[in-house]
């Protein structure tokens, strides 16, 4: 199982971003798949996640209406679109595969998900 996040950057507060994460190693229209972020001294948290078949998407309140995650099964891919980026959005962002294929149970909390990728780094400048 492999995930990779990529397209993070520096961007001025108000700008944009799409983060994808693509990935390998097991059936990707059984899996929700999910984005967390971690900023500096800080614990790792919820952003988004999309269900399997990318009919339910979930968001934390401190992105909703400023961040749309979405999959291309043909890619196999997961991308989040960030809009109207805060310097309150910094961090390295990952995505992550949840633990069981066909659930989104726990789809908030880091524990629910079982394989992580390496995150890409977003930096918003004020």
């Amino acid at each position: 199982v492999q995930l990779q996040a990529s397209g993070g950057g520096l961007v001025q507060a108000g700008g944009s971003l799409r983060l994808s994460c693509a990935t390998s190693g097991f059936t990707f229209d059984d899996y929700a798949i999910g984005w967390f972020r971690q900023a500096p001294g800080k614990e790792r948290e919820f952003v988004a996640t999309t269900s399997w078949t990318g009919g339910r998407t979930y968001y934390a309140d401190s992105v909703k209406g400023r961040f749309t995650v979405s999959r291309d099964d043909a890619k196999n891919t997961v991308y989040l679109q960030m809009n109207s980026l805060k310097p309150e959005d910094t961090a390295v962002y990952h995505c992550a595969r949840h633990a069981w294929p066909g659930s989104i149970v726990g789809i908030t909390t880091t524990t629910a998900f079982g394989s992580w990728g390496q995150g890409t780094q977003v930096t918003v400048s004020s």
